[in-house]
């Protein structure tokens, strides 16, 4: 074989900033002003728009690498979770994440363990060995968790969790105020007989459940204890809940209003109201909790909802990384709790006149 033959085309090199220097008509120096953020008062505006116009021409690119290197920084974040992947609410963590460090000029490198948390200490591991400028957390629900090895090592935020031991700055969504806002929506359209359907054993369910009563303690209204029932978080639950409340139960002895604990329990309960012969909303006003995508918009009617504020909180989360990483300085171990917007469609209306 020719040693012509052996030669592999290796394609056109890349432009280096001595290429845009020179087409430019600026020395090195100057094309490092501008791509370094250091050009403000060191070279004219002419010169800094003829840099770029030489940079947009050649296609040139400051190579991330070695800029990383010289501020000690990668422009890369981690993002780990536990089993958001699986989660329907995961995308728009996701993207609320990865917008905001893309406008940030950062990336994100995401890792699901899972829930299986030696495979989160080594998936922290990989990500410092990577030099990550900074990691968040991301659980699927709400709830206390065990802050894997390694985040006190480099600037970290929680998202849609608590550290157990109050280590570390987190973003949560707003359940107790959610539970106030479901409670006024049926509130202000009259309803005085309300009921609060589902709930499994967790955070968000009693923080809910607090609002909730919040709410009505300020109208002076009372729930009966046995109107409060906790059956579980899936459509079984909302239908054998609702059906517990409403089968065989006089008009004027049963809820008007009833609060579930998410939207899967809200579609249960709208077909107990079905089977059983009770419209939506002209004799029962149904609120869910979540805006789970695929579900509360396509159920029969369109069901009025409670949002968590998923997207918010990846934002926050990103932002909160990206200011830490700016400043030199982790934020400190708060929690900051984001508003679940309401998302009006067509289950809830007027209490029924006696």
């Amino acid at each position: 074989m020719s040693g012509a033959e052996e030669k592999r085309p290796t394609g056109p090199a890349r432009p280096t900033s001595r290429d845009v220097a020179r087409l430019a008509g600026v020395s090195h120096t100057a094309v490092s002003f501008v791509f370094n953020g250091r050009a403000e008062g060191n070279l004219s505006p002419a010169t800094q728009e003829r840099i770029r116009q030489a940079a947009a021409q050649l296609g040139y690119r400051p190579d991330p690498v070695a800029r990383g290197l010289r501020r000690r920084r990668t422009a890369v974040i981690g993002l780990v979770t536990d089993e958001i992947a699986s989660s329907p609410f995961a995308g728009r963590l996701l993207r609320g994440a990865m917008e905001t460090a893309w406008a940030g000029e950062h990336l994100v490198l995401t890792v699901d363990c899972g829930g299986d948390p030696a495979k989160e200490d080594a998936a922290v591991a990989e990500l410092l060995d990577r030099r990550v400028d900074g990691i968040i957390y991301a659980a699927m629900s709400l709830r206390r968790v065990r802050v894997p090895e390694g985040l006190h090592r480099t600037h970290s935020v929680l998202a849609n969790c608590l550290p157990e031991d109050g280590s570390l700055p987190c973003v949560i969504p707003a359940e107790r105020a959610g539970g106030r806002t479901a409670a006024r929506l049926l509130l202000e359209r009259g309803h005085r007989r309300l009921a609060l359907v589902g709930g499994q054993d967790d955070i968000a369910y009693g923080e809910r459940l607090r609002g909730f009563r919040d709410a009505l303690r300020a109208e002076g209204v009372t729930v009966p204890p046995d109107w409060v029932v906790r059956t579980g978080g899936e459509i079984s639950s909302g239908y054998e809940g609702a059906t517990r409340l409403l089968d065989g139960v006089p008009a004027e002895r049963r809820p008007t209003g009833l609060f579930c604990y998410n939207d899967r329990v809200a579609a249960g309960a709208l077909h107990a109201a079905t089977r059983l012969g009770i419209a939506v909303p002209g004799d029962l006003s149904v609120v869910g909790y979540d805006d789970q995508e695929h579900m509360a918009a396509h159920l029969t009617p369109p069901l009025t909802t409670v949002a968590l504020p998923h997207r918010a909180m990846g934002e926050t989360a990103a932002r909160l990384l990206l200011d830490a990483i700016a400043t030199g300085r982790t934020p400190p171990a708060t929690t900051r709790r984001i508003a679940c917007p309401v998302i009006n469609r067509a289950s809830v209306g007027p209490a029924p006149i006696p």
